[in-house]
């Protein structure tokens, strides 16, 4: 089984920073329309998500082929996405790549801890195509860099959100119903939900933050 043709983007927190979960519920109702459902993807333990009064006939869709390919999993359609919870470990790393077939062209958010990271990365069947970082600058600064840096070399696109979503529209965003242009800055977002981009720079959520670029592109950008 392929895997999607839509974006697929890891979603974390650098340090102690919070609201990277309603930031990923966030991208994956702006990656949905009325026909395809985004599905979001949330490594956690704890209790399986319930579905939301509302939901699109798309999500209730999504919603049933994954209880179809995942019967252990958590998961529940919640307005116009599908919300999918798998064990915070190894085995829900695993069990990423049979889902993500299943969204058939809609975007997929990967929310997970920050330790959880490198071993998605290294999932092969991933295929992860950008990631959304959500940091507190300048304060981890150094951190968000060495993430950037990484990041950036595998060839993903990267974004910087440095604050979380107001306290509604993050509770909007986790019930799939999101204010107007999902509640993220409209740059970051339509970066990360191109297709396809072949800029790999990062983006932040303002424009008056220094990018942290690899210093091999730095001097390739030098050349005469």
């Amino acid at each position: 089984m392929s895997g999607p043709a839509g974006p697929v983007i890891l979603v974390t927190a650098v340090g102690a920073a919070a609201g990277s979960r309603a930031a990923a519920a966030a991208l994956a109702c702006a990656g949905s329309d009325p026909d395809r459902a985004g599905l979001a993807i949330d490594l956690a333990d704890g209790r399986a998500p319930r579905p939301s009064l509302i939901a699109t006939a798309a999500a209730r869709e999504l919603e049933e082929r994954l209880a179809v390919h995942l019967p252990n999993a958590g998961v529940a359609s919640r307005g116009s996405f599908c919300r999918l919870q798998l064990a915070g470990d190894a085995d829900g790393i695993g069990q990423i790549a049979a889902a993500l077939p299943l969204v058939r062209g809609s975007a997929a958010t990967i929310h997970l801890p920050q330790r959880l990271l490198q071993p998605a990365l290294a999932e092969t069947r991933i295929e992860p195509t950008g990631a959304l970082l959500r940091a507190d600058l300048p304060g981890d600064r150094a951190l968000t860099a060495l993430a950037v840096r990484d990041l950036i070399a595998r060839g993903l696109r990267v974004a910087v959100l440095k604050r979380p979503l107001g306290w509604l529209a993050g509770g909007r965003a986790l019930l799939g119903a999101p204010a107007a242009g999902s509640g993220l800055p409209a740059r970051p977002r339509d970066r990360l939900l191109r297709s396809t981009d072949n800029n790999i720079r990062p983006c932040y959520d303002r424009e008056d933050e220094p990018s942290y670029e690899p210093q091999t592109n730095r001097a390739e950008r030098s050349r005469p």
